[in-house]
């Protein structure tokens, strides 16, 4: 699967691009803000976006909008927000419209890159959205899928 990263902890994203690879996936690019993000995926036009939500330059939503932006602009391509917080809204703004090949990850509670990579294949196939619950009897989180409004 071909692959956009948008993280601008050089570290996180170095690291993901490689796991991707690892796993026989092509990174296609590396973006460090929003609007490298969408230059990336019009040049590229990728099967999956992998994106931070904040982001530079004021690292509040800049990741978030182009998430949303690559969802209008290119409603193929699917977007896999991973995010250190939870941001309800956030999430329920990019799930809103035709929310197939959407994901919301929390980046400290994937446990297991097979977990990543299960969400990553999902996403990129179109497949419901990824929300997140969490258990009461666990601090990690579970990833639930749903279906999206008809």
């Amino acid at each position: 699967m071909r692959v956009v990263i948008a993280e601008d902890s050089v570290l996180l994203r170095e690291g993901v691009a490689r796991l991707l690879e690892d796993e026989g996936h092509e990174v296609v690019a590396k973006a460090g803000d929003g609007e490298e993000l969408l230059a990336e995926v019009e040049r590229h036009v990728p099967d999956i976006a992998v994106v931070d939500v904040r982001m530079p330059p004021t690292h509040t939503d800049e990741g978030l909008k182009a998430a949303l932006a690559i969802r209008e602009r290119w409603p193929d391509v699917g977007v896999l927000v991973l995010s250190q917080y939870v941001e309800e809204r956030y999430a329920t703004e990019l799930m809103t419209s035709d929310a197939r090949g959407v994901g919301y990850l929390l980046k400290d509670r994937v446990a297991r890159v097979e977990e990543f990579m299960d969400a990553l294949t999902r996403v990129a196939d179109g497949g419901p959205p990824l929300i997140l619950s969490w258990s009461n009897r666990s601090s990690s989180a579970v990833a639930v899928w749903i279906r999206s409004p008809v």
